[in-house]
């Protein structure tokens, strides 16, 4: 009898502690902003054109536009109305800010 209840003790405590290891997972923390948005300037000496993931936008020098901030997306160049090559990816530190197209352009 004695080894019986041992037995089921034992049994209990390493059905426990192996469910406390399989619960146990690392999760990816992903960071989304909505709802808000950033200036981009082009600070450059030409005039561009850019995608900004939800259309084609035309800069003189000097000129600014204003782009949603959702983390993670990215701006593109754009030419004859095609996105292009990745100028940069949009960050948290951009929301809510003015960005020089010359910073981001590196």
């Amino acid at each position: 009898m004695k080894i019986t209840i041992i037995t089921i003790s034992l049994l209990s405590v390493l059905s426990f502690s192996t469910l406390s290891e399989i619960v146990t997972v690392e999760t990816e923390k992903i960071e989304e902003v909505y709802g808000s948005s950033f200036s981009l300037v082009n600070d450059t000496k030409s005039k561009v054109s850019i995608y900004t993931g939800s259309g084609y936008v035309s800069l003189n020098k000097g000129s600014k536009t204003s782009i949603s901030c959702k983390v993670g997306k990215t701006v593109h160049w754009a030419k004859n109305g095609k996105k292009g090559d990745v100028i940069f990816k949009i960050t948290s530190d951009m929301c809510g800010e003015t960005v020089k197209l010359s910073k981001v352009m590196d």
